[in-house]
């Protein structure tokens, strides 16, 4: 049996998530091969808002990707912004609405070992030979922010076979737990990752959501929780 290349650890707050992920293959008339695209992404609340926005996130990456055949990640950014101000937004409205989402939008072309990244506030980590870089997100989300609308930027990374690619939302690095009751922090998920990126990715999502557990403790979960491993 093939193992599995990939794991999703998904742990709502509510019944409901502002956390989601969505993942797609699709070959636009312009491409030569079939892009596999990932997104990780955490909008704003949780609980009922936060899964009104997710409905919002997810049917928008499907008219800029399928409907539109938009097929390069920050130009898809650049698309569902304009969609999610223009839906909350409504023309003659009083109020502004800054509501959007904070995501990671990959498009891995496992053809050409290529992999096309645009980041909205949030990082993507490649775990390879054992030392993880860091690819930096743009510093605003998919939303309204500013009266400044900036294009996402397109980060492109060549791809090694056993690299490891992780993407997650903040609510796992800001969980308070532990003997102090503090943060759990990026360093530190950083930290769990190199040490257990060599496990098989089902039991990489075991430890990383027992360490989560344990972490919490009697705690209450403060925020949705999403963290993606794919193994290249």
């Amino acid at each position: 049996m093939e193992t599995q290349n990939f794991f999703i650890l998904y742990k709502p707050k509510d019944i409901v998530s502002g956390d989601f992920y969505y993942a797609l293959a699709h070959k636009t008339p312009a491409s030569k091969n079939e892009i596999f695209y990932l997104c990780t992404a955490d909008c704003t609340g949780h609980g009922v808002p936060g899964a009104f926005m997710s409905m919002l996130g997810v049917s928008s990456l499907n008219k800029s990707i399928i409907e539109k055949n938009i097929s390069q990640p920050h130009e898809i950014l650049d698309d569902i912004r304009n969609s999610i101000i223009a839906s909350l937004n409504p023309e003659g409205s009083d109020e502004e609405s800054k509501d959007g989402m904070d995501c990671v939008l990959c498009a891995f072309d496992f053809e050409n070992m290529l992999l096309h990244v645009a980041a909205s506030n949030n990082p993507l980590w490649i775990v390879r030979k054992g030392e993880l870089s860091e690819y930096k997100p743009d510093k605003m989300p998919v939303g309204k922010y500013g009266d400044e609308v900036k294009p996402f930027s397109l980060q492109t990374i060549n791809l090694q076979k056993g690299d490891v690619v992780y993407t997650f939302t903040d609510g796992y690095a800001d969980q308070f737990g532990g003997p102090q009751g503090k943060k759990f922090k990026h360093k530190q998920l950083e930290e769990k990752l190199l040490t257990h990126h060599n496990l098989p990715m089902d039991e990489q999502k075991k430890t990383l959501g027992e360490i989560f557990d344990q972490w919490k403790g009697n705690l209450e979960q403060i925020d949705d929780v999403l963290v993606i491993g794919v193994k290249i």
